[in-house]
């Protein structure tokens, strides 16, 4: 079998597999990507992020439209089945763009599994039985992850679900019992619940998004209630009994959550399982997720590994950035830490959360003097006239030199918002500081404007 030379593979077509095959190619090395689906994008293209945010902008608009107060006929929601075929239209447009990178960058993609011969030797097995050797002088491994199946649950039957098998789900079901309130868990409890589904989200933890500012977990809490979502928080699963009409949900506590199906949304692994990568003598932790250093390199040093296979944050955005920092070290040799900087979080709820930087939590407890101002959106113009009235904008800023430490939002579009407080906080000195948003002239009426009033609220704290 001949050998096909590279100076880079990169494993997997998703974000952190695109950021590095690019980074690569264009700094002047000869790139392979493998991607083991039939077209390139990786999971979140296919399976996560493009598809979830899709059905859940639409049911957002037709949710919205049913508000309006000038006498528009609402539109009748769609069926679950009808959702996921408007989003194969954008994930289509978007496999288009992305396979267009790979062409324009003569970077060729081979289809298949890819398995470590040796640290510079790949195997590719094709569905088709075929088999190709590359070799290169380094390799990344940006196979993403999966959902997390525990052995005692029955995926296989029609009324269990994970979060990438819902998307598959033949009608809409009258309830739905959502196992796990992380990210993934609380985004389908609310697409769910806006679709007019009954939901029971489980959170095994004693509050929801613990990660977040306290102030935005109690809001988001509060409205997911408010719009019908049961929440039990601190509890864990005995055992789930499967009916011919429904599903039971026995719970640690006592208590029989009983629904149509059940969506498992706790947790993911890393896509190591199929690697061998004992064979080069790399060992995954029990989540299937590999350590990395700063640039990314693995305990091998010519292999590196960026995006979920990594673990934490597990965000398509952080992933591509990881990809960029990988290939600017391998092109560079040179370790571009920028790139990682305050990530800023999107969670794509109804309300919509968004978050950077610090927490009160964190920064009370690290003995930071803080002061808060808050714009709540109620009170701006813009939110008023679309009627998108829910949700504030939180700064946390240093007392004495006003430097900005974190950036905390729900509601409207508050994941586009955060990156206007994100250039401010890249800043170095004086030039991060509430002194820009107070000395800043905002379009009227805008969203943006949140920020000069939140500024201004703080200030006067001050005082």
């Amino acid at each position: 079998m001949s050998v096909q030379p590279y100076d880079v593979v990169v494993i997997g077509s998703g974000p952190g597999g695109e950021g590095a095959a690019m980074k690569c190619a264009k700094g002047g090395k000869k790139v392979c990507v493998v991607e083991r689906r039939p077209l390139v994008g990786g999971a979140c293209t296919h399976a996560a992020t493009i598809p979830s945010k899709t059905l859940r902008q639409v049911i957002q608009r037709l949710v919205e439209r049913k508000r309006l107060p000038f006498g528009c006929a609402p539109s009748p929601m769609p069926s679950f089945p009808d959702l996921t075929r408007a989003a194969a239209s954008v994930i289509e447009r978007q496999v288009e763009l992305r396979q267009g990178f790979y062409d324009r960058n003569r970077v060729p993609v081979v289809h298949g599994i890819a398995r470590f011969v040796d640290a510079h030797t790949l195997r590719v097995d094709d569905a088709d039985g075929s088999h190709v050797l590359l070799q290169a002088g380094s390799v990344v491994i940006a196979t993403g992850s999966r959902p997390y199946h525990p052995s005692d649950v029955p995926f296989d039957h029609p009324r269990i679900y994970d979060a990438e098998s819902i998307l598959e789900l033949p009608r809409t079901p009258e309830s739905v019992t959502v196992y796990g309130a992380g990210v993934i868990g609380c985004e389908y409890a609310s697409i769910c619940r806006n679709l007019g589904i009954k939901v029971n989200l489980i959170n095994t933890r004693d509050k929801l998004l613990t990660f977040l500012d306290d102030e935005i977990i109690d809001a988001l809490s509060y409205h997911l209630s408010d719009q019908g979502v049961v929440l039990r928080h601190s509890e864990q699963m005995q055992r789930v009994e499967v009916l011919e009409d429904h599903v039971n949900l026995h719970l640690q506590s006592g208590k029989r959550i009983k629904s149509d199906v059940l969506l498992w949304a706790n947790g993911r692994t890393g896509n190591t399982h199929e690697l061998d990568l004992e064979r080069i003598g790399l060992v995954p932790d029990e989540r299937g997720n590999l350590a990395v250093d700063d640039a990314y390199r693995t305990a091998v040093p010519n292999v590196y590994a960026v995006g979920d296979v990594v673990g934490f944050p597990s965000l398509a955005s952080a992933a591509y950035d990881q990809g960029r920092l990988a290939g600017t070290h391998i092109v560079e040799g040179r370790l571009d830490a920028r790139l990682v900087r305050n990530i800023p979080s999107g969670i794509y709820t109804t309300p919509e959360v968004s978050s950077l930087g610090k927490t009160e939590k964190e920064l009370t407890l690290a003995k930071v003097p803080f002061e808060v101002g808050r714009a709540h959106f109620r009170h701006l113009a813009r939110a008023q006239i679309t009627g998108q009235t829910v949700g504030m904008l939180k700064l946390l800023f240093h007392q004495q030199t006003l430097e900005l430490l974190g950036i905390h939002a729900f509601g409207d579009q508050v994941s586009e918002i955060i990156h206007i407080g994100q250039a401010i906080m890249a800043q170095e000195g004086a030039a991060n500081t509430l002194s820009y948003f107070v000395n800043t002239t905002f379009n009227y009426p805008t969203m943006a404007e949140a920020y000069r009033v939140a500024a201004l609220n703080g200030l006067n704290r001050l005082s």
